[in-house]
């Protein structure tokens, strides 16, 4: 089995265990490969927003990477909160770092459901909000999350 999906690093290419992580390199892992901190494997997630809930990208600098998973490969499914995949496979091959620029790209090509994942989970310039502003300005979701998010205003969400 093969996925292809995104995981995040510390700025430095570390992973939160403070392990250096190289590009094109492929990591394997032993023992029984189950989403989870107890078990093993290498964890990942199919959308590029979700790894957000794993890495605080609100608050510090990240390294976003496209990985390969292959090998076993356990799928976690959360249907109670609804919006992510989580995977942990065998062997994962760390494919290439993303440009904050290809990041930014991605997010503007998401449907409206998963750009509000993404601005509430990632940190975005003022003219990165402009950005999402001008391309999500019919949506009054995107916008309210825009201003929840990342301009902290807390009444955004308030009726009118």
């Amino acid at each position: 089995m093969e996925i292809i999906g995104y995981k995040c690093f510390n700025k430095d290419m570390t992973n939160r265990y403070g392990k250096e992580i190289e590009i094109g390199k492929i990591y394997t892992a032993n023992g029984n490969i189950k989403v989870g901190n107890d078990s093993h494997g290498y964890h990942f997630c199919k959308n590029m927003e979700d790894t957000f809930r794993y890495f605080d990208a609100m608050n510090d600098e990240v390294s976003v990477c496209l990985v390969k998973g292959t090998g076993i490969i356990d799928e976690y499914e959360d249907d109670y909160n609804g919006y992510y995949n989580i995977y942990a496979s065998e062997h994962i091959e760390i494919l290439k770092k993303l440009t904050r620029e290809e990041i930014i790209i991605y997010a503007l090509n998401l449907n409206e459901i998963r750009v509000c994942r993404f601005v509430q989970g990632f940190k975005l310039t003022n003219d990165e909000m402009e950005l999402f502003k001008e391309k999500f300005s019919g949506s009054s979701n995107v916008l309210k999350y825009i201003n929840y998010y990342q301009l902290r205003n807390i009444d955004a969400f308030k009726s009118l």
